[in-house]
């Protein structure tokens, strides 16, 4: 035991061992005074204690910044306004009789119901948006049925297709290797080199010739529609099913007959214009009617058809009239819907019932200025009491400048000389020189000169139409004027873009 007290004395230097400190005791002596025990600080480094005391600090005041924002938050958040069961009442019957009202509807809405005109115009706007969106999601809905019925019949007939024989030979109807573009140009050029060897037989023989396109469905119209659906044997068209147009396969010019065709162009459209220029002596107005009238004798005097024309008979009579109007369409469209057999028709419905292009005889500069057609047209009269009217003709287009002024010339002229054994239509209607002079004028408009000219033969006509027709209304050019009017302005109806939205916001 002293050997350790004095190891521990040499390890401790200077320091003082008692025996206190090497045995100590859990029993307190009662005889000693001694403090009461005071309580140990927690043992946390000084590092660790000072970022918990940051910590707190920054929560506190975290906590108070919140409760601040959240007292703040309130007094910045937009207030909506709902209107009430009456305003909307009130609204919603207004918009159905207007809904686009203007500014004093507007005013006296919002004094009436107490509100701003701002929200009144709002509010507007909003059910215009709602109308417009339910509207275009009615039209999807609507679009895509049909869109999925037209998907459904495209496969239905696509799988009908893919069945079909050939009632001939047994086969598919079109070889998987030809198209059916190939098809349509192969069977348009044996069309017409047939055509035209039935023409040139037709001469020698004296007679037409009917070719096998009478006696068959167009070959040309290689849709799926065309097939029957079953193939029992080959059955010959009905009556109905027949092209409606007269047989024309002798009307074909021939090359040597195209030079001959241009130079009556050039004297046809000579005359048209003088006889839209001139007035007296050619033109004599009767002062019973006020109409103008053709002088038959000085028109005689006047032009001098190139070609000797067949002699009329006393049965025949003239039917001249001439008329000048302002119609809202330019001469390049006037031109192309002349040019065109189909537009031609739209144009004059109430006047053409069928219109053929023939043959076209010279294409021109841009397929108008300069073109040659012939052609074959049925006027009619909206009335089964009146005869329709059946020519072939040509018909020529030509841009001319007279006095400084440009202006389109559209002429009909007859096929007199050329094929003298053609069949008319009963009663017998042949046009003479006739068309109308476009010129144009600002702001899309054309001022366009017309003047009819026609033989028919003097037939009976019911005596409810006899005056409408000998006065020139029926078929003068008072008429073509007028549905040429009427047809143009609808148009311009229709293509316009310029119209306000009356009393829009």
């Amino acid at each position: 035991m002293y050997g350790d007290c004095e190891a521990i004395s040499s390890m401790g230097g200077n320091m003082v061992v008692s025996s206190e400190t090497l045995f100590t005791s859990t029993f307190q002596n009662p005889n000693f005074t001694y403090l009461p025990l005071e309580p140990l600080p927690p043992m946390i480094p000084k590092e660790e204690n000072g970022s918990l005391l940051r910590g707190k600090e920054e929560m506190k005041s975290g906590s108070e910044s919140e409760l601040q924002e959240t007292t703040e938050q309130p007094l910045k958040k937009k207030r909506y306004h709902r209107h009430t069961a009456h305003q909307i009442q009130e609204l919603e019957a207004v918009f159905k009789e207007c809904p686009h009202p203007d500014d004093k509807q507007r005013m006296k809405l919002s004094q009436e119901l107490g509100l701003k005109p701002r929200q009144v115009k709002f509010w507007f706007q909003n059910r215009r948006t709602q109308m417009k969106a339910q509207q275009d999601r009615s039209e999807n809905v609507i679009l895509r049925a049909e869109n999925e019925s037209l998907k459904s019949e495209f496969y239905r007939l696509q799988a009908e297709l893919s069945k079909l024989v050939c009632p001939n030979c047994g086969g598919p109807p079109v070889p998987g290797g030809v198209s059916f573009d190939e098809l349509r140009i192969e069977n348009a050029r044996l069309g017409e080199e047939l055509e035209r060897v039935c023409a040139i037989a037709s001469r020698y023989i004296g007679r037409p010739i009917q070719t096998m396109g009478a006696l068959m469905p167009p070959s040309l119209e290689l849709d799926m529609n065309i097939y029957p659906r079953q193939f029992l044997e080959p059955m010959p068209p009905t009556l109905s099913e027949t092209p409606s147009y007269p047989d024309n396969n002798n009307l074909i010019l021939m090359e040597e007959e195209k030079t001959i065709a241009m130079e009556l162009a050039m004297s046809a459209t000579d005359e048209v214009a003088k006889m839209c220029r001139t007035n007296e002596p050619l033109w004599v107005r009767n002062n019973e009617t006020g109409k103008e009238v053709l002088n038959l004798d000085e028109h005689s005097r006047m032009f001098h058809w190139p070609l000797n024309l067949k002699q009329r008979s006393s049965e025949f009579r003239t039917e001249a009239s001439r008329d000048s109007s302002v119609v809202i369409m330019n001469s390049i469209t006037l031109v192309d819907a002349f040019v065109d057999a189909n537009k031609w028709m739209e144009l004059f419905p109430s006047i053409v019932a069928r219109a053929k292009c023939v043959q076209v005889i010279s294409q021109g500069v841009s397929g108008t200025n300069g073109c040659l057609q012939l052609m074959y047209a049925e006027l009619h009269v909206l009335s089964p009491l009146v005869p329709t009217r059946e020519a072939y003709f040509l018909r020529y287009c030509q841009q001319q400048n007279v006095e400084d002024e440009t202006y389109w010339a559209i002429v009909d002229f007859p096929l007199d000389g050329f094929h003298n054994s053609l069949q008319t239509s009963f009663p017998l209607y042949k046009r003479r020189p006739s068309g109308c002079l476009i010129q144009d004028m600002p702001n899309g408009y054309s001022r366009v000169t017309w003047v009819e000219h026609a033989e028919i033969e003097e037939k009976p006509i019911h005596q409810i139409f006899s005056h409408f027709v000998h006065s020139g209304m029926a078929f003068g050019a008072n008429r073509w004027l007028a549905v040429l009017e009427r047809q143009c302005e609808r148009i311009a109806s229709l293509m316009a873009t310029n119209i306000p939205d009356i009393g829009g916001s």
